[in-house]
């Protein structure tokens, strides 16, 4: 029995994760669960699998239950379900959307859970820490982003010496068959439109100016512990191989299959078992697999998740605050599209922020310092 912690429950990651919990209830007990603002969604996950301990985002959305179970709120209260401890195999599944995931990541490690991560930022903005602590109370940090799940699947078995380099495959997004000018005039609503997979908006518009791919380069340098020049980026409209692995003799290994999250998921929760059974399965005569460049000058917010590896230490921070602020004005109609990555570049390059050591004190507080920053500079009210 896997006893699970799923933060962001009523999110994209978190209602898959329960449709797996639900097909294999003798696998699984949901022991704690973060929910969001769609509290009638909260109401029927709350009361279906009835976890010990549920968080709330806010006091006001707190509701009675039919059952006893404690109940908190807010960040304290992410911080209380990752704390919260009784069982053995206990799996903290992180879905948590922005910095909120980073303390919750930190603070079940201390209480030697597995992680199940698909909160990037954890590791875009504290990967050394992170690795530190996993490596200290030697717990298991297993992603579950699909570009992540496959290049774990491709190395397995492999000495990494033997890399030559890490290739991450990307969708491209709403916007990816339209160039730099056909930008300048795009809409929310547009934005929104991903060909290929259902996410939350935010991570949905940082598929569009790329910086989720951006994010991932970052992701997988720390996972695999593979220099990040040696990490590269490529465009796959079909979203069919996930990810692959190129080693020195010239081979290539892959990892491919249907556009649907319950399978890296799955292999997350049951790691290093291929235990989902698909509901349906990729049509071999009938691929067809296209792969383009994926070029800095169209998509410039990739080029910074590089240049922020590069600067190293708080930049990471500095980047991913700078670009969650920057995605929730657009998403409030206070920007453009394209002012999003000016508006990253502005504070990436910005030399104050090299007189903050990289600790997570610093990273949160400068984290909270920029966002507050760019939302005042923009009329935006978080």
């Amino acid at each position: 029995m896997r006893y699970l912690y799923i933060l962001g429950a009523c999110g994209s990651i978190g209602s898959q994760t329960l449709d797996i919990v639900r097909d294999n209830p003798q696998d699984f007990k949901v022991v704690g669960m973060s929910v969001g603002s769609n509290l009638e969604i909260a109401k029927k996950y709350i009361e279906e699998f009835k976890p010990e301990i549920v968080c709330f985002r806010k006091k006001e959305h707190i509701f009675k239950i039919s059952y006893d179970a404690k109940i908190v709120y807010g960040d304290c209260g992410l911080i209380e379900i990752s704390r919260y401890h009784k069982y053995d195999n206990e799996y903290l599944v992180n879905a948590l959307v922005g910095i909120s995931g980073l303390m919750p990541t930190v603070e079940a490690i201390k209480c030697h859970k597995t992680i199940c991560l698909a909160n990037k930022e954890t590791l875009v903005v504290a990967g050394d820490i992170i690795k530190s602590l996993v490596k200290e109370y030697n717990v298991s940090l297993i992603p579950i982003d699909s570009e992540h799940s496959a290049i774990l699947q491709c190395l397995s078995g492999e000495d990494k010496k033997e890399v030559k380099r890490l290739i991450i495959t990307a969708s491209g997004g709403s916007f990816r068959d339209k160039s730099r000018s056909e930008l300048l005039n795009v809409t929310k609503e547009d934005a929104l439109k991903h060909p290929n997979w259902h996410m939350g908006s935010k991570i949905t518009i940082d598929s569009a100016t790329m910086m989720n791919k951006g994010f991932e380069v970052i992701e997988a340098y720390y996972l695999f512990d593979i220099d990040y020049k040696h990490i590269d980026t490529i465009l796959h409209p079909q979203s069919i191989v996930h990810s692959m692995v190129e080693f020195k003799d010239g081979t290539i290994k892959a990892e491919i299959g249907t556009a649907d999250m319950h399978t890296p998921i799955s292999f997350a929760l049951y790691y290093p078992s291929h235990n989902l059974k698909a509901s349906n399965y990729l049509d071999l005569l009938n691929l067809n697999l296209n792969f383009k460049e994926l070029s800095f000058d169209r998509y410039p917010c990739l080029k910074y998740a590089y240049m922020a590896l590069e600067k190293g230490g708080i930049y990471l921070a500095v980047l991913n605050a700078a670009n969650e602020a920057a995605v929730y004005l657009f998403l409030h109609d206070k920007i453009s599209f394209l002012k999003i990555e000016e508006i990253i570049y502005q504070e990436l390059t910005n030399p104050n922020y090299e007189k903050y050591q990289y600790c997570l004190d610093n990273i949160l507080q400068v984290s909270n310092m920029i966002v507050n920053k760019i939302l005042l500079d923009y009329g935006g009210i978080k």
